[in-house]
């Protein structure tokens, strides 16, 4: 028995060897000859959510229905559909964005806005779910700047917020035609964020000796490493004004019915409070909203997946693992706030 096992074991660890040496290259190399032949990283995934209520709502009536009764309902409900000859309903797209800090998820966003801009359909408006607590200004900004393609466009743009769009959040949320907010949802957050540690005296104490060269007085301001200089400190502090300063003119230019100098404090906000000092126009679900559209237009919902080769995948695993967690504690630090 023992010796069946031992021979077990090699026989599998033979097949492991033989897999990882031989057929897993194979897969990377063919992976990568696809990805250079068809040139394409992604495609579009588009769910129509309209069909997906209609029959969400059919099978809840044929459990409360008896067999013939549903079959007379179905009957009669598709002799309806014949008779109806009014014209082919107007297309409603569906987005959804959960940001990081870095807001890794503009790339799909871009794609998504593309495919609607390019297409020749009858778009009569775009709902974007958007759940994020903020994060990078400037990757936020590219956020907001993507969505404003839609309204330079004449496409009505809707946002709709479950749980939260804090800061970078609702600076892209901002730009919206319409605004709505689940009752329980936060908002606002407007104002900038910036912590640096520094661990100049930690290497002076263990004689550890930094030298940064910089061509331009304010080239580097802080440092982590470096000695941090009262100039440099006055210089940096500055700038987040300054960059709060564009993050309120920007909210004031889309939304001018708010008083940005009441609530460009970084506080937030929640449901009717929200509603009153204009950061919101509607308290709803997004659910409930699409509900209402759904008997009126055609609700597609869009999702640009992104492929990636085998080959890719393996060699930024471990970097991703690393980077995500660092970016999840840093999350988890900064929402605390908000729990």
């Amino acid at each position: 028995m023992i010796e069946l096992l031992i021979d077990y074991s090699f026989f599998l660890l033979k097949v492991v060897t033989i897999v990882i040496v031989i057929i897993l290259p194979l897969l990377i190399i063919s992976s990568a000859n696809r990805h250079k032949k068809f040139g394409e990283k992604g495609h579009l995934i588009i769910k129509n959510l309209s069909e997906r209520l209609d029959k969400m709502g059919t099978a809840i009536l044929s459990s409360e229905m008896d067999k013939k009764s549903f079959k007379k309902f179905i009957k009669d409900k598709n002799k309806k559909k014949k008779k109806q000859k009014s014209p082919e309903k107007q297309s409603v797209y569906v987005l959804n964005f959960y940001g990081d800090i870095q807001a890794t998820g503009v790339n799909k966003l871009k794609e998504e806005i593309n495919a609607i801009l390019s297409s020749k359909s009858k778009c009569k408006e775009v709902v974007l779910k958007v759940e994020s607590g903020g994060g990078s200004a400037y990757a936020y900004g590219l956020c907001a700047a993507e969505l404003k393609r839609l309204t330079d466009n004449k496409i009505s743009l809707t946002v709709c917020i479950d749980k939260i769009a804090a800061s970078g959040g609702y600076l892209m949320s901002c730009v919206a035609n319409k605004i709505i907010a689940a009752p329980w949802a936060v908002v606002g957050s407007i104002g900038v964020i910036a912590q640096l540690p520094n661990l100049h005296r930690l290497l002076k104490k263990n004689a550890i000796d930094i030298e940064m060269h910089t061509a331009g007085r304010y080239k580097r301001t802080l440092t982590t490493l470096g000695k941090n200089t009262p100039t440099g400190r006055k210089k940096f502090i500055k700038e987040l004004e300054e960059l709060h300063s564009v993050f309120k003119d920007f909210v004031k230019e889309n939304r001018p019915v708010i008083d940005v100098k009441k609530v460009a404090t970084g506080e937030v906000w929640q449901g009717d409070q929200a509603k009153k000092i204009g950061l919101i126009d509607e308290i709803a679900t997004a659910d409930d909203y699409l509900l209402k559209l759904s008997s009126k237009f055609n609700l597609l919902e869009l999702d640009y997946y992104e492929r990636k080769p085998i080959g890719e995948k393996l060699g930024i695993a471990t970097q991703d693992l690393i980077e995500k967690t660092v970016l999840k504690l840093y999350e988890i630090i900064n929402k605390n706030r908000f729990f």
